[in-house]
């Protein structure tokens, strides 16, 4: 008698791999066409729920302090020229070696200590943080958040496991992990540069901080994990500044208590 079940030849093996991976590819693509859909409506009022979830862990991280007190005073003035009415932007200051800055959703910027350590000016850190209010304003920060969970969703669903959904710091490690697309960052730094103009008048310190990563990336800074800072993301900067005849001028020192 015949064997009715010959064994798989490696081609059959090879079609079949091919399969699953698009499988699960097409289902990712179609997850964040969906979710990039969805972020562009979803409502103020809901990311601040949303928000309601994150922010807290890093309150927790923060305290009041003399430092936090100073960002939210910078950041004031650069909220002040956006018209944002619906909008209450903070920062929330963590006394940890961390090189980042974050964007969550909640209407915070989260500034770690190590990062405040490898600013040289007042305006070095202002194109930071109106960088990072480039990012709310395009909901990057959603977006980057929304990819990452479909991706997971998406191979868990796959693979039968979906425990992770009922554990809240997936969220956190989401935010944590994921980058912004090269486009994203082209974006905020534009904003972040008509920002810094609309508030000094000139935009020198504005490449500063994004040169010193892109010329030391070797040092690991997790800025670079959020953030990536190619020498051509530089250039893209000084051409803008170029093109919109943006002057440079004396540089603010830091405030003393930072």
């Amino acid at each position: 008698m015949s064997d009715r079940n010959p064994p798989t030849s490696n081609r059959q093996l090879l079609i079949l791999a091919g399969l699953f991976v698009l499988a699960i590819a097409l289902t990712i693509w179609g997850g964040l066409a969906i979710a990039d859909l969805a972020i562009t409506r979803i409502p103020v009022s809901v990311e601040q729920k949303l928000g309601a979830l994150i922010v807290p862990v890093y309150e927790q991280q923060a305290e009041d302090s003399v430092e936090q007190e100073t960002l939210n005073q910078l950041l004031d003035r650069l909220e002040s020229h956006l018209d944002d009415g619906d909008r209450d932007y903070r920062v929330l200051y963590v006394n940890q070696p961390t090189v980042n800055a974050i964007a969550i959703p909640g209407d915070v910027v989260v500034i770690f200590q190590g990062l405040l350590e490898n600013v040289e000016s007042e305006n070095e850190l202002m194109m930071i943080l109106g960088h990072e209010l480039g990012h709310f304003a395009h909901r990057d920060h959603l977006r980057r958040l929304g990819r990452t969970l479909v991706v997971r969703l998406a191979i868990s669903t796959l693979f039968g496991n979906l425990d992770w959904l009922s554990d809240a710091s997936t969220v956190l490690v989401a935010i944590s992990n994921s980058r912004y697309s090269q486009s994203q960052e082209t974006q905020a730094d534009r904003f972040g540069l008509t920002l810094l103009y609309q508030t000094y008048g000139h935009v020198a310190g504005a490449i500063d901080f994004f040169s010193r990563l892109s010329q030391d990336s070797s040092r690991n800074w997790d800025f670079l994990a959020s953030h990536p800072a190619p020498q051509k993301r530089v250039r893209a900067l000084q051409q803008e500044i170029q093109q919109q005849g943006y002057p440079l001028k004396d540089k603010q020192p830091l405030p003393v208590v930072l």
